[in-house]
């Protein structure tokens, strides 16, 4: 009686980031952008975040930044985002040590702007990926997408052993800003970045016991870790509290975060959290590594405390949130890369991957090196 084998895990072979290359203290954008109300100021200034990369309005004629038209917004997020986007795939191949015609499977993902065709294809055009590579667009699922994509592409890895695929993130949030001195959106204004961030997956190679999985030839495996299981939780009765909408008044689109957001997500942490580790019979202290979305100082906190987490638990998430600010869908990958540059990861060490978005939601990979 033959036994079928059991599917091959994907493992996450390589990461890499990209930013625009101006960078702006806190200060430095409410100088630029002439912001005296002290309301205000004290929203930039009390953040957790130190600097951003952002890609600026033009100056006027009188020396002030003037406000963007919707089409230049999106201009700039076309812009914006495929230079960054382009850059991130190019690092995250270099350190996979595999080449654009490795890549079997292209995942792009965004929700700072709305673009026919979408960045897969521009990306494929602009690298000159093979025109027969499978492609897939995830668009305006806000913050938590990275996680929605990346549980896409390790589908796709599992049903294609040895095959590479690669997931990138692709925000370019400064297209997506109203100034019109408000509160709601000054919260908005003070906390989101530009930036990119790729990850290769390939299912195939050596089990953590040392037999080989089934399927083709890997390419371009490298010692990532193995993606365990994805887990999802949806809060439907905030689901109004983050959003991305068109602002009439503006004439233009607008993020809206609600005050209560960091609470909301916090109290629903846990049994997201415990649901994911109990499928796989295990407890939190059990989680050698967490990655968590750099939403803003209240979010990490009010995540931190109901998990019960240490400060040295999410340094990582917030190290990002004080350099870059949130970087919507790409955040934890950035932080994924400060947790590889440490060198702190043993074999056989758990982590747990989490972001948070529009939905509310709350989405959760379990990984193991």
């Amino acid at each position: 009686m033959s036994v079928t084998p059991a599917p091959a895990l994907p493992r996450i072979t390589a990461v890499g980031t990209a930013v625009p290359p101006d960078s702006y203290t806190q200060a430095e954008l409410l100088e630029a952008f002439r912001i005296t109300d002290p309301r205000v100021r004290s929203v930039f200034l009390n953040g957790g975040i130190e600097r951003r990369n952002l890609v600026l309005p033009p100056v006027g004629p009188d020396g002030a930044h003037r406000p963007e038209t919707q089409g230049e917004l999106l201009r700039k997020h076309l812009t914006n985002g495929l230079r960054t986007g382009a850059e991130a795939v190019r690092v995250c191949l270099r350190r996979a040590g595999v080449s654009l015609g490795d890549v079997r499977y292209l995942c792009c993902v965004s929700s700072t702007g709305f673009l026919t065709p979408g960045f897969s294809a521009l990306l494929i055009k602009e690298l000159g990926f093979d025109v027969d590579c499978s492609r897939l667009d995830v668009v305006g699922m806000g913050c938590n997408a990275g996680l929605n994509a990346l549980n896409a592409a390790a589908g796709w890895a599992t049903t294609h052993p040895g095959d590479l695929a690669i997931m990138v993130c692709i925000e370019a949030c400064s297209a997506a800003y109203v100034f019109d001195g408000t509160m709601r959106t000054s919260v908005v204004n003070s906390l989101f970045g530009d930036g990119a961030a790729a990850v290769t997956l390939v299912a195939g190679g050596e089990r953590d016991g040392g037999e080989p999985d089934g399927g083709g030839e890997p390419v371009g495996v490298r010692p990532g870790p193995r993606l365990l299981g994805f887990a999802s939780h949806i809060i439907p009765d905030a689901v109004g509290a983050m959003r991305y909408d068109w602002d009439d008044d503006a004439g233009r689109f607008s993020f809206y975060l609600d005050p209560q957001v960091p609470y909301v997500v916090g109290a629903n942490a846990e049994e997201s959290i415990d649901r994911l580790l109990g499928a796989a019979g295990l407890r939190r202290s059990q989680v050698a590594h967490w990655i968590v979305h750099s939403g803003g100082r209240k979010v990490v906190d009010s995540v931190r405390v109901n998990l019960g987490l240490s400060r040295h638990d999410v340094r990582h998430t917030l190290s990002v949130l004080r350099d870059h600010g949130n970087l919507s869908s790409g955040s934890f990958l950035f932080s994924y890369e400060r947790l590889l540059a440490e060198d702190a990861v043993a074999p056989g060490d758990y982590g747990v991957l989490m972001t948070m978005g529009p939905g509310s939601t709350i989405e959760l990979a379990l990984v193991r090196w």
